[in-house]
């Protein structure tokens, strides 16, 4: 067989020719989903279409005057019409667009979830019947959300405005587009394996019905189905209630809302507990009251003023019930008081924001905090955070 030798020039020239005077390759229209939309001032838009096997790359040259969208984004379903396009010099191949039409994805989307929610309802996910009790007196809350988001300072904020000393664990999760619904699936159940955390919050603020998708995506609503601890979802929307809502064991219209149900008002509680104080003291000294009154009634009486002795007896016994009653009372409270102290104690120390306050930093490569020096590796950038800011280092040097 004759060997084929070809020059460069001549091999692209020879790929080119087929391509151009191959009907199959001209004016075809293809499917898919946009990746690395790209805009130039030049008037030109460069894309990638894939679906979920393969990618191919798009051009679309002065796109305005073909009447292309300007506002293509990451993920758009659209439906492109065009030829293949061989660029010789360089032996690129990109499909050169003439026409791009934005498929009904939503429409898709939303005929999805209620075949879902569907499901999802026959197997008894939504059940009343395994929801579970929010804890009333948490010490320790874990929370799945962005760290940089809205949604974290709100939580942060209201929950130390509510009850300084609970402590907040965070597991900062991308809560949008790719790979959210990963991220907030290993956050809930990273979160239940924390034995001091009594409940679990995740959610984000508000946002578009696409930002906040990844919480009607099943693996997310299995997550929280699964959730050994009692679960809010707060995701601050206006739409019906997302998948996470419905299987929750409650569900909170913000991230704000379910610290407001989730932690009680600390001075509200001192205050209860100082009202039942006064109450019992009251009960108890009106009980005393009585008793005496029916003793110093009994002790005018005709039949038993021959019985003085009997009767000052039974008064000193009185007096030492009365003495007892209020030692023993006197002791609960200083107990409550003191148990009370102690756990506001635990808290503090526990409390990762005091460890910063005592001079002490969390180094992070890309949101994951640093134990050992042999994690990390020279030139890669770190993020240390302090009680007050955050620096960003280079390692130039690693000492084990």
């Amino acid at each position: 067989m004759e060997e084929k030798f070809y020059t460069v020039t001549e091999f692209n020239r020879l790929v080119k020719s087929y391509l151009d005077g191959n009907p199959n390759f001209q004016e075809f229209f293809l499917s898919g989903e946009l990746s690395g939309v790209t805009y130039y001032k030049s008037g030109h838009l460069y894309f990638t279409l894939k679906d979920k096997q393969s990618q191919i790359k798009c051009a679309a040259f002065n796109y305005k005057y073909k009447k292309i969208p300007d506002n293509l984004k990451e993920g758009d379903s659209v439906k492109i019409f065009g030829d293949v396009g061989f660029y010789e010099t360089r032996g690129d191949f990109q499909i050169l667009i003439r026409h791009i039409q934005k498929e009904d994805k939503l429409g898709e989307m939303f005929a999805k979830l209620e075949k879902l929610k569907s499901d999802l309802e026959k197997e008894g996910v939504f059940s009343a019947l395994f929801k579970k009790q929010l804890p009333k007196y948490p010490n320790a809350i874990g929370v799945v959300t962005a760290y940089t988001g809205a949604a974290f300072h709100d939580i942060v904020n209201t929950t130390r405005k509510r009850f300084g000393n609970i402590d907040i664990y965070i597991y900062s999760a991308k809560v949008q587009g790719v790979g959210a619904k990963e991220e907030i699936v290993k956050g809930i159940e990273t979160l239940n394996k924390i034995p001091e955390i009594d409940l679990i919050i995740a959610g984000r603020g508000g946002g578009s019905v696409e930002d906040l998708w990844a919480f009607n995506e099943e693996e997310v609503a299995r997550a929280f189905y699964k959730s050994e601890k009692p679960i809010i979802s707060a995701v601050g929307h206006e739409i019906d209630n997302l998948l996470s809502d419905l299987v929750a064991d409650v569900r909170a219209a913000t991230p704000t809302q379910a610290i407001e149900i989730a932690i009680p008002v600390k001075e509200e509680i001192e205050e209860r507990l100082q009202s039942k104080e006064n109450l019992l003291k009251k009960t108890v000294q009106s009980l005393v009251k009585t008793k005496k009154e029916k003793l110093q009634t009994l002790r005018s009486n005709y039949i038993l003023k021959n019985f003085q002795k009997t009767v000052t007896e039974k008064n000193q016994s009185l007096i030492l019930k009365e003495e007892k009653i209020e030692k023993i009372l006197e002791k609960i409270l200083i107990d409550k008081k003191h148990d009370m102290e102690m756990r506001v104690e635990k808290i503090l120390t526990l409390n990762p924001i005091s460890t910063l306050k005592r001079g002490y930093s969390i180094t992070k490569l890309d949101g994951k905090i640093i134990k050992n020096s042999s994690e990390l590796k020279v030139g890669e950038r770190v993020e240390t955070i302090f009680n007050r800011g955050k620096v960003t280092s280079l390692i130039e040097e690693i000492v084990e």
